[in-house]
């Protein structure tokens, strides 16, 4: 069975105009028996950049914008961009594509030539499509004459796919073939769809920056340029003046001016864990130098006393503030 793939661009809004002609193009493929699939970017942001390994069972592709601003949209975009890294080359080279950009402010023109030049890129093969500027929703979706249009249109692309019609040659395709080449990981298709797959795992991602991170701190310690205190590590420090409170759960981050370094303090149900990296939410951020950090250490200013007399800055949750001294007690 013929497999048509469409991929809406917008942002699902009911008034959005690009809807009704969505449903109209459907609704043609599918009397024409065309298993139509459509895939709403707004509905799995994340997931976009896995989209490209649904185009290898499809046989024509229909990419549809909603302008309403400037050009294509982000998620959009964020598809051809994932195409364009992840994507079967070879599987896109056989594909048909059409365009098709509605537009209620301006720049549908604009839109619809960026969709095509981007598909030639991609080494594929773009038709001809529907670009349109609707004023009133309602008149557009009223007018007979204007269903019959997106009707034809629906046929011809029909047509293009279905008998393969070839097309005159682009000097994009020549551009392609010389110059805009992706760089090359000569990768299998199998390997490039499981890069995407992590590409759009927050947590994988999550976690090679912060092993990358720990990596950084690693060498930037052998070559002398840790973050050690005159009285010791500060992460012994906090590990040995430490006092656990039950049933807490949150975390410091401390910027080290003058050392280029950044102590991350998690506590979770009264465990705690120190180290040198990133971590993407805490509940404070804290940034002073090491010289304020070591009188701190010392017990010889409280964490509050030093943030009251504006020798550190911090920013976030200021009741989890107070509650360091509590917890890491170092006066003697």
């Amino acid at each position: 069975m013929i497999k048509v793939n469409i991929y809406y661009g917008g942002r699902g809004l009911i008034e959005d105009p690009a809807n009704y002609v969505m449903n109209k193009l459907i609704q043609v493929l599918e009397e024409l028996n065309i298993q139509v699939k459509k895939y709403n970017l707004y509905e799995d942001i994340r997931g976009i950049s896995v989209l490209p390994k649904t185009l290898k069972n499809t046989d024509a592709v229909i990419l549809v914008a909603s302008i309403e601003w400037l050009g294509i949209g982000g998620l959009l975009q964020q598809f051809l961009d994932s195409c364009w890294l992840y994507g079967d080359k070879e599987t896109l080279k056989r594909l048909y594509m059409m365009p098709v950009a509605i537009s209620t402010t301006y720049g549908e023109k604009e839109a619809y030539t960026t969709l095509i030049k981007a598909w030639e890129l991609l080494g594929g093969k773009p038709c001809d499509g529907i670009s349109a500027y609707v004023n009133n929703t309602v008149d557009f979706e009223t007018n007979s004459n204007y269903a019959y249009l997106i009707e034809k249109k629906a046929e011809n692309f029909y047509r293009t796919f279905s008998k393969k019609i070839i097309s005159f040659p682009s000097s994009t395709n020549a551009v392609l073939d010389n110059v805009a080449q992706p760089k090359s990981m000569n990768l299998t298709p199998q390997e490039s769809e499981q890069l995407s797959m992590y590409v759009s795992n927050d947590k994988y991602v999550k976690k090679q920056k912060a092993d990358i991170e720990e990596l950084s701190q690693m060498f930037r310690g052998l070559m002398g340029d840790e973050a050690p205190s005159s009285k010791g590590t500060y992460i012994e420090t906090l590990e040995s003046h430490f006092h656990a409170v039950p049933d807490i759960t949150l975390a410091f981050s401390i910027e080290i001016t003058d050392k280029n370094n950044n102590l991350v303090i998690e506590i979770e149900n009264g465990a705690l864990k120190c180290y040198y990296g990133q971590k993407d939410h805490v509940n404070v951020k804290i940034k002073t130098s090491s010289a304020v950090l070591d009188k701190i250490f010392a017990g010889e200013r409280t964490l509050q006393g030093t943030f009251m007399a504006g020798e550190l800055t911090a920013k976030g949750d200021f009741k989890i503030l107070r509650m360091f001294d509590s917890l890491f007690q170092f006066k003697r």
